[in-house]
């Protein structure tokens, strides 16, 4: 059977829940990935009344959508950056603010994954997708001199922050699927490996496996499926677009996506360098059948037009893995 389809709502936050999901439906999604932003999955408010929970379902419902996950990106970012500042105040709603030190800012957005946790669960969903931010992410290149111990103790208070977070998940019976990115404490194979490794391997810490953050880094997104195959606890089609041409740089040279000077960018599914081909195999491979989430960033495309056409290009493109070999029909009887 294929999977579902879904569209994760994070860049339609300009709309309001109904409208999205309406034009969800009209874009041809069988589901909805809803962001804990704007006005789609509001934690405290699912906390404090079972209508409000009952509400989403009714929009859903009424619209014939499924739902399999909610995600967080954005107040997980906070529980474990290094810096907190300006960047974060303009993702957060005042009252995980609130005065703004860093370490209560850290305290605040902790409590509301956990609360999350408790929300994914009473709306009835086992997976929260989102970021964990990062204590080493400034160390990425190693100058001024970088000691192994200095990253060694970045990861060790990455896993301080977390486990608390995750043992409140697993409480719940629910999982937390990371999506690796730079950025995050885990943005490739080797630091995926060792995220997990400081979590002694916590059952309720996975991943959100997105390609197009692999793409622009020159590593085959494949590798990570299969490195990770009982980890893998929801999926984004996202995809990317390499363009380097001996003046633009891979690291992005500070320019906004969607400047042609950028040596990758984000584009539709389809327009990209993602192998959706392989990707679906490595995902037979390791036995997943949950949501395929396409969330849409093209700075070049209309996103109506966008979504639509991802949303069918997925679906053309998606398929199981054979229950028999090719040539069964020559076996001796």
């Amino acid at each position: 059977m294929p999977r579902p389809v879904t569209l994760f709502t994070g860049q339609w936050a300009d709309f309001p829940f109904e409208v999205i999901a309406e034009k969800a439906k009209s874009f041809g999604y069988d589901g909805l990935e809803l962001a804990c932003w704007g006005d789609h999955f509001e934690v405290d408010k699912a906390l404090e009344s079972d209508a409000y929970i009952q509400s989403r379902k009714d929009v859903l419902e009424a619209q014939g959508l499924a739902y399999f996950s909610i995600s967080n990106h954005l107040v997980g970012q906070c529980v474990a950056d290094g810096f907190i500042d300006e960047r974060h105040r303009a993702i957060l709603p005042d009252r995980l603010w609130g005065d703004g030190d860093p370490d209560g800012v850290r305290a605040r957005c902790a409590q509301e994954m956990i609360d999350t946790a408790r929300a994914a669960k009473a709306f009835g969903v086992d997976v929260v997708n989102g970021f964990t931010g990062s204590p080493v992410w400034h160390l990425i290149y190693r100058f001024p001199p970088t000691s192994d111990e200095m990253v060694d103790a970045g990861y060790r208070e990455f896993a301080d922050r977390w486990r608390p977070v995750l043992d409140a998940f697993a409480a719940e019976g629910i999982k937390f699927a990371l999506e690796a990115h730079p950025g995050e404490i885990a943005y490739d194979i080797y630091t995926a490996e060792k995220s997990v490794a400081a979590l002694d391997g916590h059952p309720a810490f996975g991943f959100n496996f997105d390609p197009s953050h692999f793409i622009h880094q020159l590593f085959d997104p494949v590798k990570f499926i299969d490195r990770f195959a009982d980890r893998i606890f929801h999926v984004h089609i996202k995809d990317s677009k390499v363009t380097l041409d001996n003046v633009t740089s891979i690291l992005g040279s500070h320019l906004n996506f969607g400047d042609p000077r950028r040596g990758w960018d984000f584009v539709s599914p389809g327009h990209g360098d993602l192998d959706i081909d392989a990707m679906i195999r490595a995902l037979n491979r390791a036995g997943y059948n949950g949501p395929l989430s396409v969330e849409w960033e093209d700075s070049g495309m209309d996103r109506e037009f966008g979504a639509t056409e991802s949303a069918a290009w997925v679906k053309a493109n998606d398929f199981t893995a054979s229950a028999v070999a090719f040539d069964a029909a020559f076996a001796d009887e």
